[in-house]
């Protein structure tokens, strides 16, 4: 469940790669495009200029290497060249990354063009609740301080956390011991230690937290058509407390 010093390091690689797939994102242009071509550029960035491998391509039999989420889809949105972004969309990148033998995980709500207040403000209280889990994250604290910190600030902003969906223990392997609830009450679950590496998720709705899957057997959808958003990140737990090792350029300082 833990992880050694040597380890940390291609985690850490592994995480600084997948930060740059973000950066380059953050400066594509999205409107017009289609999901299905924006999963083709990702994958010929990270195999052709990173010499790394896309790790949810193949997953569980997932043929893409990214769930491209749009407005009231929660997470698992299939990429297609049906589905293009318009002006006011907002879409949720989620993307794997390995490198070296070890994975990363990371996902980003963009907005696209012109996005109403109610959307932006959805968009910008995850990315906070997010954080708020984050800095719950430090030895011998315990994994409900990290949902209780997610659930709390979205409360407080009227907005709800899907439950049935959650983080998870990262390495070799994509999913690994622990999960990490979004929600929860403080003091509760496993108790962190320094060298356990994990995704904090959280997935906020507009409306109530139920969700349903399609047909297709991937696409999550709010189950009212409310619109979602969610934020990730892969973070090591340290001795001081916690390292974000797919931090983007945009969020350092």
């Amino acid at each position: 469940m833990t992880k050694g010093p040597q380890e940390l390091a291609l985690m850490a690689q592994s995480g600084r790669l997948l930060a740059s797939v973000f950066e380059k994102l953050d400066r594509t242009p999205l409107i017009g495009q289609s999901t299905l071509a924006i999963n083709d550029q990702v994958e010929r960035f990270i195999v052709d200029e990173l010499q790394a491998r896309p790790a949810s391509k193949g997953q569980y039999g997932f043929g893409f290497v990214l769930n491209s989420s749009i407005n009231d889809v929660v997470c698992h949105g299939i990429p297609s060249m049906s589905d293009v972004l318009r002006d006011g969309d907002i879409v949720n990148f989620d993307i794997t990354l390995e490198k070296n033998g070890f994975i990363a995980d990371s996902s980003k709500t963009y907005l696209v063009g012109t996005v109403n207040p109610a959307a932006r403000n959805l968009v910008q209280t995850t990315y906070e609740a997010l954080w708020m889990g984050i800095r719950a994250v430090r030895p011998g604290a315990k994994l409900g301080d990290i949902g209780f910190a997610i659930e709390r600030h979205a409360k407080r902003n009227g907005y709800s956390v899907v439950h049935d969906y959650c983080g998870h223990g990262i390495g070799r392997e994509m999913h690994e011991d622990p999960q990490i609830l979004h929600f929860g009450k403080p003091g509760t679950g496993l108790t962190m230690r320094e060298g356990m590496v994990f995704t904090i998720e959280p997935m906020l709705n507009r409306g109530r937290r139920a969700v349903t899957t399609q047909e297709d057997g991937w696409t999550v959808v709010t189950k009212d058509g409310s619109l979602s958003a969610q934020f990730e990140h892969t973070v090591a737990v340290t001795a001081s407390g916690v390292s974000v090792l797919t931090r983007r350029a945009d969020e350092r300082g």
